[in-house]
């Protein structure tokens, strides 16, 4: 889910004000009671950055998890020997559903008996539905949704062998948890902290503000450096996910300081969200104005509309996700009544300007 990111250019107006970074299997206290932690990854980001809180007398609190790699389990447990002063893990906070996010999850409530997992409702729901499809052969509407798209045959080939995969990274749910939602406020190492939900890179993406100490913990809703894919998926072909995210980033500019530490899932903590924000928004709103003038010669296939909306070759590795994204953008001009599209006679989508 997170693989596929479109690189942007470090923003010049953006700070980054801590130098260093943590070791696997080490923390970097940033603010007390704060940790940084940091984890590999085995795709093209390298590394995530998750959060070890202290919450006194019941234990810690860990914000996301990291994949259920051998290397990052081992890393976890040099930290619980090293750094957990001898009390438990209490609460595993996750701020969206993707392997690299919740991964663990699992894992570490059966390391930790009694250890609540807390998300937003829609998260963990899909999360649970992705993985009950481990073993399933690839649905029909999974396959026309692609064909539509543009896709040859060895391409929906493929599609259909690696259908399932998302179980593979995400360890034995929780058969329960705690919902978090839009606005509720907690409290995590003596402060309180506000939910804010974003949506488009996934349903329901939970970050945490404190405002007290001008801090959010972003997870994959505000990064310094990539812009988070944003995708139309076959279970919901009609959505129209990047309008949802531009929105969300609009939201998030309203709610946040403009000096607030902003402490990402990808890359460095970084200051300056707003002006992050601002070229967010323009970034997707270039790339819709390359899109509309790029069909507006001809009838184009998702396929074909890729240069518009990446400015690079896709390669078959990323081709899922940068066709769902590329649907995103598609359909956010359908919605906006910028452009129609067409179905042959062979399960093919064609895109016109209206």
């Amino acid at each position: 889910m997170d693989g596929f990111q479109t690189k942007t250019p470090a923003r010049t107006g953006l700070e980054y004000p801590i130098d260093t970074v943590p070791s696997v299997g080490d923390t970097m206290e940033i603010l007390p009671g704060l940790h940084w932690v940091r984890m590999p990854l085995p795709f093209s980001l390298k590394w995530i950055n998750l959060w070890l809180i202290d919450d006194g007398e019941p234990g810690w609190t860990i914000v996301d998890t990291g994949m259920p790699l051998d290397d990052t389990k081992a890393a976890w447990r040099q930290i619980f020997e090293d750094k957990l002063d001898g009390r438990p893990v209490w609460r595993i906070i996750v701020t969206h559903m993707h392997p690299d996010h919740v991964g663990n999850a699992g894992w570490l409530s059966r390391k930790f008996p009694g250890a609540e997992l807390w998300m937003t409702q829609l998260e963990y729901i899909t999360c649970r539905m992705l993985i009950a499809d481990t073993g399933r052969e690839a649905p029909q509407a999974g396959i026309d949704f692609y064909r539509a798209a543009g896709w040859t045959d060895e391409q929906i080939d493929t599609y259909q062998k690696r259908f399932g995969g998302f179980g593979r990274g995400v360890s034995q749910m929780p058969d329960s948890y705690r919902r978090l939602s839009d606005g509720e406020v907690i409290r995590l190492g003596g402060q309180d902290w506000q939910v804010v939900v974003g949506n488009g890179h996934s349903p329901e993406h939970g970050c945490l503000y404190s405002s007290n100490l001008n801090v959010m913990i972003a997870g994959d809703q505000l990064l310094p450096r990539i812009s988070s894919n944003v995708s139309v998926h076959p279970t919901e072909p009609r959505a129209n996910p990047l309008e949802d995210w531009i929105s969300s980033c609009r939201k998030l500019k309203g709610v946040l300081a403009e000096d607030a530490l902003i402490l990402p899932a990808h890359n460095e903590p970084f200051r300056g969200a707003h002006q992050r924000l601002d070229h967010l928004i323009k970034g997707h709103e270039t790339a819709l104005k390359r899109l509309r003038q790029r069909i507006e010669a001809e009838p184009r296939r998702v396929v074909d509309v890729f240069p518009a909306v990446f400015g690079r070759k896709i390669d078959d590795d990323v081709l899922s996700m940068a066709t769902g994204e590329a649907i995103a953008h598609l359909r956010c001009l359908i919605e906006r009544g910028q452009v129609t599209v067409r179905r042959d006679e062979d399960g093919t989508d064609w895109y016109s300007a209206a």
